[in-house]
């Protein structure tokens, strides 16, 4: 019985083997790959195949050796289908076969296909013991190696890399570093009492989403600025629209339902870049032109803006408290606009026409839409229930790499 701690003969043998292919953290990592290359255009079907097999073998080190750390190592799991002798022949045999594969790339695209595939093995392989103990490598490690496999995929396609992939990689990296750290929220209890530094025993549980949720923000942001800049198809900002609604719902649920449901979030937020990137639609789509106003373009607008902010306040019960917030502010916003206005910083051109005291009067009405809308949503996301006391762990931490 070479494999199988629990049973003999070749069914055993190689259910034990397939037992480490964990699905959830096994599939956004070739998936990664695949996007890497649609995003390339042109894809080899070959060349994907197998950096995406190098991909296979290097997160199923991962987690042949997480769980031989885990369980013989360390004790911290209840049980472990492989055997020891088991758990370093996989290791072996998948090292070997992600030599060949990186060796492969290296032959049929060049040395910095291989390199760029490189490193996601070492950090498979340094994942437990080296890496699972800092707060920052335990955090960035699977995300990093998604990021490698976006790039990786994109490179053996063209053999170079440009600045869209490299956005992509970085939007993907921010965002799952996010994840990971609500992620390893589940074990708070049991990191901190074996002295396990993840970002939630180093900061707290609520700094630590707090960070989570910024970091999140930051990632779908970042698809917003490439849009806009040209780096990404025009159609992303959808799927960041669909993953931040997931975000805003998870951002107060407890450590396990809001990991459940930031993962689905994410296979949904790179299907749906996935579509913004094959298919293109909006590309070639002119922005909707509001400017059939005429002279009320800019005060359109602000009605628009200043019902939202309404909404937001009153759902808050927060109209009164934000409209002496507002009063402070406006003698300041007014001189400020004022000024501005009267050495030629900048020119309104859609307005009215109507000024009151030295400034249009859309200016009066901005100075008192933007402080509230900026009041509203603080105040009616701290209207959400505060999250549910953490769920009670058990003595063991949940199965995650």
């Amino acid at each position: 019985m070479a494999f199988a701690r629990h049973e003999s003969g070749l069914r055993a043998e190689l259910a034990a083997l397939l037992s480490q292919v964990h699905p959830v953290f096994m599939l956004p990592p070739l998936a990664a790959s695949w996007f890497g290359a649609v995003v390339a255009g042109d894809v080899t079907m070959a060349l994907g195949a197998v950096h995406m097999v190098a991909m296979f073998f290097a997160v199923y080190t991962a987690h042949v050796k997480d769980g031989y750390i885990d369980f013989y190592k360390r004790g911290e799991d209840d049980d472990h289908p492989l055997t020891s002798r088991g758990c370093r022949i996989a290791l072996v045999g998948a090292g070997v076969g992600f030599a060949v594969c990186t060796l492969a790339l290296g032959i049929l695209v060049g040395p910095g296909a291989a390199l760029i595939t490189l490193p996601t093995w070492f950090i498979g392989y340094m994942h437990a013991p080296q890496l699972d103990t800092n707060p920052v490598t335990t955090t960035l490690g699977y995300p990093t190696g998604i990021a490698l496999s976006i790039l990786g995929g994109f490179f053996v396609q063209t053999g170079t890399l440009t600045p869209a992939i490299v956005g992509f990689a970085l939007v993907f990296l921010t965002t799952l570093a996010g994840v990971k750290i609500i992620d390893d929220e589940q074990d708070y209890d049991y990191d901190r009492s074996i002295d396990k530094r993840t970002v939630s025993v180093l900061l707290g549980r609520s700094p630590a989403r707090t960070l989570a949720v910024t970091l999140l923000l930051l990632g779908l942001l970042g698809v917003l600025w490439g849009a806009i800049s040209g780096l990404f198809p025009p159609a992303s900002p959808v799927a960041a629209l669909a993953f931040g609604s997931v975000v805003l719902v998870a951002r107060r649920a407890r450590p396990t339902i809001a990991t459940m449901l930031l993962i689905r979030g994410a296979y949904v937020f790179l299907a749906f870049l996935l579509v913004a990137v094959w298919f293109r639609p909006l590309s070639g789509t002119a922005l909707p032109d509001i400017t059939v106003l005429g002279p009320y373009t800019y005060l359109a607008t602000e009605v628009a803006f200043g019902v939202v902010a309404f909404g937001l306040l009153s759902y808050a019960g927060a109209l009164r408290s934000a409209a002496r917030t507002i009063a402070a502010v406006y003698p300041i916003a007014y001189v400020w606009d004022w000024y501005t206005l009267e050495v030629g910083v900048f020119e309104i051109v859609m307005r009215s026409g109507y000024d009151l005291f030295g400034i249009p009067i859309e200016e009066h009405i901005f100075m008192i839409v933007v402080p509230a809308l900026v009041l509203g949503f603080h105040e009616a996301m701290g209207a959400v229930a505060e999250p549910t006391p953490a769920e009670t762990t058990s003595t063991q931490p949940a199965d995650d790499d």
